[in-house]
Parts: structure tokens; sequence; C-alpha cells
């Protein structure tokens, strides 16, 4: 029998649409368009395509394992609880804490423009930020469901304010097919933004709280929906008002640059507001999901059995290792330099994810064609996003081999270390 929380219909949303809407889109939309150019609203929909494509898979494996596990359980159902599926869950820590990384940096980025941008405060505002929302996340889920509808609510409404301000003054030249980048470089600007698409599978951490399961298809096809129109719109109108070559010099500032033109100071201003509210957003529900993640990996047995415990019946060890990883990581790497790789780590697992509900379509009761398309698309995405980044910034590619193989080293030692048994938290089907 499931276990139904406190999560209502909204506050599932509000988490995927936050864990969305975040510091991705602000922090590395210059280097979108920069790829893209005029076809950066097209790069947004492929991206966005290949998400929605995937949150089937993701809606059909939440309903049958509803679990705070979410992509490590249905992985482990998949494939068993090898080394490489667990590889694949420390990866998706992993990921979990450069996203979480770049979101802070980007807060305190955007929040440093009201001190100068002088560093000391950017160094402040994101160690603020991530102690601020871990405390909240302390409270329980519920309280960080209804937090998600407020801090959406309000960031939704700038950006909409954005949109329907900036349409009126887009310059429909740059817009125009002539002005697109070339198909690969196009592409690969979608999935360089890709990251910013990757927190709708936030809700599968959820699907043990919600209050209706049955609504958790309808849950991610919403948030993902709402999440493409707004990024299409938002590039629509950042591409349209300004030039390419000040959105890419702009970079972490794009969307309060291309404000200027029709809002003025002010309304560069409301940006850098929204984007505060948007990264801080992303915090909050990307904090909710990766404590889950790193406390069901621990009762899984792939990572310490330190994090299995818990305090006040809730996964908090979990929470504190990856907030203090957080704060770590945040304050002492430039992270715009592994963004895209951020991207490639979700693409990956995606990939995974799709392959995993192919394989147990017929317990999902899921169309196979569905999610074997997915987990091509994500690959294929992946190929030409490697391959543009090691023809401009080959050291990009080590950054990716280098948390594939901490990921592989962390799993290995691990195994090797003890002799724990790992017990998955539903039988695994006898069929597949």
């Amino acid at each position: 029998m499931r276990d139904k929380g406190k999560i209502g219909f909204l506050s599932v949303v509000s988490i995927g649409v936050g864990g969305m809407i975040g510091g991705g889109i602000f922090a590395v939309l210059g280097l979108a368009v920069q790829l893209a150019k005029g076809g950066t609203p097209i790069a947004f929909t492929l991206a966005g395509l290949i998400a929605l494509i995937t949150s089937y898979s993701y809606a059909r494996l939440s309903f049958t394992y509803p679990s705070q596990g979410g992509t490590v359980e249905f992985l482990n159902q998949a494939f068993g609880v090898g080394l490489t599926t667990g590889s694949l869950n420390i990866l998706l820590w992993l990921s979990y804490i450069i996203m979480l990384s770049l979101y802070a940096y980007a807060f305190g980025s955007y929040g440093a423009s009201f001190f100068d941008h002088r560093p000391f405060w950017k160094h402040v505002l994101i160690s603020l930020i991530v102690l601020l929302l871990t405390t909240l996340n302390f409270m329980g889920s519920a309280v960080v469901g209804k937090a998600e509808e407020w801090i959406v609510g309000f960031k939704v409404a700038i950006l909409l304010l954005f949109v329907i301000a900036g349409l009126w003054s887009v310059d429909a030249e740059r817009l125009h097919l002539s002005n697109w980048s070339p198909p690969i470089q196009l592409i690969a600007g979608g999935m360089i933004i890709f990251l910013a698409y990757e927190g709708f599978e936030l809700i599968a951490n959820t699907a043990e709280d919600v209050k209706n399961p049955e609504k958790l298809p309808l849950a991610y096809y919403t948030s993902v929906g709402f999440v493409i129109l707004v990024y299409v719109l938002v590039a629509l109108v950042t591409v349209g008002n300004l030039p390419y070559d000040q959105i890419v010099s702009a970079e972490d500032y794009a969307l309060a640059a291309s404000a200027k033109p029709f809002m003025g100071n002010a309304g560069f201003t409301l940006i850098t507001i929204a984007a505060l509210l948007s990264t801080s957003s992303a915090i909050n529900a990307t904090l909710y999901g990766a404590a889950k993640i790193s406390y069901i990996i621990a009762k899984e047995g792939e990572l310490p059995e330190a994090l299995e415990r818990k305090v006040w019946n809730r996964p908090v060890e979990g929470l504190i290792v990856t907030a203090l990883t957080v704060l770590i990581v945040a304050n002492v790497f430039d992270l715009s330099s592994i963004s895209t790789m951020g991207s490639a780590g979700f693409l990956i697992i995606f990939a995974a994810v799709n392959l995993a509900n192919a394989r147990l379509h017929n317990v999902t009761k899921s169309k196979r064609w569905i999610s074997l398309a997915g987990a091509i698309l994500c690959l294929l995405a992946l190929t030409i996003l490697i391959w543009q980044i090691s023809v401009e910034a080959p050291l990009k590619t080590g950054i990716l081999a280098g948390m594939i193989g901490l990921s592989v080293g962390i799993e290995y030692t691990y195994r090797r270390m003890t002799n724990r048994v790992i017990k998955p938290l539903y039988e695994h089907p006898k069929e597949l």
C-alpha cells in the first residue's frame, strides 16, 4: 500500500518547475547563444523535447516504484545492483553536487551585482543561501513543497513580465534562419543548456510522499511542458533584443542585460531578482531530492553506512553531507567551466533511465518504443555535445571522464571494503 504523504499536485509540479527554472538558464544562457545564435529558441525546444520524452519513462517508473530513491531505485530494478548500476548512482549524486554548486554560484554572482560584483560578497551569498535552504529542508517535505509554490510563483511571474514586455521590441531579423548556427552547433547549444531541464526528475523523489500518486504522470508532463514554453519565449526575447556579442560578453547575467533595451535599469534589477529567486528555488528543490538520493544509495549499500542513519525520522545526514560538499565546491571552483559537463552527466543518467523503462515495459505498462527513442536521443545529444566541446575546449571532456572515473572508483572501492548485502526497496520482477 502506498504511503500517502502531505505533498499535493501543485507542490509536486512546483518542485519540478523549481528544479528546472533555476541557475542553469541564468548562468549558461550566454554560452548557448554563442553556439546557436538566432536559432537559440530552437535549441531550447530540442533540449526540451528530449526532456519531455524522458519524462514518460520517469512517470511510468515513478508510479510503479514510488520511493525516496527515484532514479536510483529505477536503475536497480532494471539492471540489478552490480558495479555499473552502482557507478551510475554515484554519478547521479555527483551531478547533483555540480548542479547545486552551479545554482549557488549563480545566486552569489547575481547577488553580488548589488555590491559592485565584489568577490567577498559573492562568497558570502553563496554560503548563506546554501545554509538557509538546508535549514528549510530540515523542516520536512511539506515545508519544502509549500516554499516551492511561493518561490516558483514569484519568479515565473517576473519571467512572464520579461517576456510580455520584451516581445514588443523583438528584432525579427536576429531570429532569421540566416542567423542560425549550423545544425551541429545549434544542437550543441541546446545540450549545453540541457542542465536547465534536468530538475524535472526531482519529482521522482517525491513519489512516496504525494497525496494522489495517479497524478504523477500529469505532474511530469505539466512541469516539463510549461518550462519548455517559458524557455523558448525567454530565449526569443533575449536574442531578439540584444546583439549576440553583447549576450555572450554578459555571460552570467545575459537575461538581465537583455532586459535593459526595453525595461531600462529597472528591468536589469527585476531580472536580477528573478535570478535570485530562480537559483534559490532550484537549490531548494534539488537539495530535497539530492539528500534523499544520498540516503537511499546508503541504504542500498553504495555510500558509507553513516548516511543511512536518520535524525527526527529524516535522512538528515545525507542532507548535511550534500550541503557541505556544495559549500566547498561552490566557493572554491569556477563552475562555469564545468556546467556543460553537468549536462553531459545528466544525459548519461537519462539515457540509462530510458533504457531501464524499456527493459521493464511489461511491468510499468509502457510503450517500449517511446523509451528506446528517448535513450537514442539522449546518447545522440551527448555525442554531439562531447564532439563540439572536444573541438572548442578539450579540457572539459577530461572533466567528464574524471567524473565517470570517480564514480566507478568510489563504487568499486566501497564494494571491496565491505561485504554488505544490497537490497532494493522492491522485489525484482521475475520476468523482464
